[in-house]
């Protein structure tokens, strides 16, 4: 009598229902974002990014790597610090700010320089400050706020938004410069979307970054334009900027 075989090859598991659902939101959000049209300018919260080859690559939309495009968990991520920025809008007003974020035709308020090839677009301005803070606060200044997780939030609380983001520091510059709003000192506001915490910094205009960042958007502009590539940030692929860099492969091959 042959004995029953027993079949210890593995078999994939179904997935569970949070599985399922999130699966579904994903592919939801990925095909939306699929069908958004692609941004022809250089943006002006990306030109502090320390690789100008990757400036290149994002305004020549030149394709990322296979798989290194944006995962639904990151589309949920953004998503989710417009909403600490939308709280952020509510509590400072609640506090007394008289803080401007749309124009009166609803749209945020920007710049757009060469040719619109450079474009920003702004997170507010304060105009008013409450009076027990008028002594801190000039107006008006450029507001910019940023969502981070504990770690991050905690660096830039320690060190300062210029020290821990030059990427934010570099975006703070620019728009003060192209919004006319070098006189007072920006409000940076950041979220910990951990524990909700709040730490605000005034940022005075610093007129050599600006300067520094608006060169850089020139250069990028013209090695585009004459099909060049600009120096990498880095001599080597596991370079921790080029290790998570969506063209690595492509960069370096």
């Amino acid at each position: 009598m042959t004995e029953p075989s027993v079949d210890f090859n593995h078999r994939p598991k179904p997935p569970t229902a949070a599985e399922a659902i999130n699966a579904l939101i994903d592919a939801a959000l990925l095909a939306e974002n699929g069908t958004r049209t692609r941004r022809e300018y250089l943006g002006g919260s990306r030109l502090g990014d320390p690789c100008a080859r990757r400036l290149q690559y994002e305004f020549l939309d030149v394709p990322r790597d296979p798989d290194s495009g944006f995962s639904g968990q990151a589309l949920r991520i953004f998503a989710v610090g417009h909403v600490f920025e939308d709280l952020a809008i509510g509590w400072l007003r609640r506090a007394g700010f008289d803080l401007r974020t749309r124009n009166r035709a609803g749209e945020q308020f920007g710049f757009s320089v060469a040719g619109g090839r450079v474009q920003g677009h702004i997170d507010g301005v304060v105009v008013a400050a409450p009076a027990s803070a008028q002594a801190l606060i000039a107006v008006p200044g450029l507001w910019e706020c940023k969502s981070a997780n504990a770690r991050n939030w905690k660096e830039i609380v320690r060190r300062g938004v210029a020290a821990a983001k030059p990427i934010y520091a570099a975006q703070i510059a620019l728009y003060q410069a192209y919004m006319g709003l070098t006189e007072a000192p920006a409000l940076f506001t950041a979220v910990n979307k951990d524990t909700s915490e709040l730490y605000h910094e005034l940022v005075p205009f610093d007129a050599a970054l600006a300067q520094a960042i608006s060169d850089k958007a020139v250069r990028v502009l013209q090695a585009c334009d004459a099909g060049e590539w600009l120096p990498r940030v880095a001599g080597e692929p596991e370079h921790i900027e080029c290790a998570r860099c969506p063209w690595r492969r492509r960069c370096w091959s």
